[in-house]
């Protein structure tokens, strides 16, 4: 059941959905190539390795590559053997968005040219900007259903296998590689700014991006238990608990079915049960406290 019938309605919301991902990138990208390189300043994550490398092929192999930043073809290469990892293990609908978002990333990031004078030249307000404009960005993407793939595919991944590992916990790992490649090739104020920039940047993201939030919904169905509780399994990948009780109003049976979500699963939830059972009823109750298991996704 992992694909539902998909009216008119929901392919143009999710081409929407795709739409604003794609914005998102092109976001992120302006803020990185416009205001963090014109600086000097390196990104974390895959696209800090790309970074790191294109330079070191530059400054240490002497290679020219002319007008085109390779750093974005290098990210790409990197993200590869990860969309099979995707494919295989973190859904059709998740995978095709990553590769799309990725493809169009990696084209952004080597063919929208960096200023050769920087806009700001003020490396902390530069930090400043770049990391407001490209923390909405990947933000938006994430709030849309897209990835930039890198850390993000190898993120979700981990927190399925690994119990109490988050997406930010692999992030601050690839980072230290990444930042502590650039104090040992560059001025360690290089690492310092970004390290700045990234902190913004990752502020901003949770200020965009509704991950953290978590939700309680509560779905009362008559005649769909199975069918609603087998699309949360699937479909979100989420557990539920479910029990039976007695309507007072009309005395008749109903069955309660309880998950905890992310925020940004709701719209897709509350689509689906509706599809499957018009009549249900469902509560959701916003920024609820979990304490013990449950898994952060992107």
């Amino acid at each position: 059941m992992e694909v539902l019938e998909w009216t008119r309605e929901h392919k143009i919301e999710e081409a929407k959905k795709m739409a604003l991902a794609l914005l998102g990138i092109l976001a992120f990208c302006i803020g990185v190539n416009w205001f963090i390189v014109p600086i000097g300043l390196y990104n974390g994550g895959f696209v800090g390795i790309g970074q790191v490398v294109r330079t070191a092929l530059i400054e240490y192999a002497h290679m020219d590559f002319g007008d085109i930043d390779i750093a974005g073809f290098i990210y790409f290469a990197c993200n590869v053997p990860l969309f099979f990892l995707a494919y295989k293990s973190l859904g059709k609908m998740f995978f095709v968005k990553t590769v799309i978002c990725v493809v169009v990333q990696t084209f952004l990031l080597s063919l929208l040219k960096s200023p050769e004078v920087p806009i700001i030249e003020d490396r902390l307000a530069a930090c400043l900007i770049g990391g407001i404009i490209a923390g909405w960005g990947v933000g938006l993407t994430l709030k849309n259903g897209g990835s930039g793939g890198g850390q993000d595919i190898l993120g979700v991944y981990c927190t399925k296998k690994l119990k109490n590992f988050s997406v930010g916990k692999l992030s601050l790992i690839i980072n230290a590689g990444v930042y502590g490649a650039c104090a040992l090739m560059f001025d360690l104020t290089v690492v310092i700014y970004s390290l700045i920039y990234t902190a913004i940047l990752s502020m901003v993201i949770d200020q965009t991006h509704s991950q953290n939030i978590t939700v309680e919904v509560t779905i009362y169905t008559k005649t769909k238990s199975q069918e609603i509780r087998e699309n949360i399994l699937e479909v979100l990948g989420r557990g539920c608990t479910y029990w039976e009780a007695t309507g007072n109003f009309t005395d008749s049976n109903t069955t309660i079915i309880t998950t905890i979500i992310s925020k940004y699963e709701v719209t897709q939830l509350m689509r689906n049960v509706h599809f499957i059972d018009p009549n249900a009823f469902v509560v959701v109750k916003d920024n609820v406290h979990v304490d013990g298991y449950f898994i952060k996704r992107l």
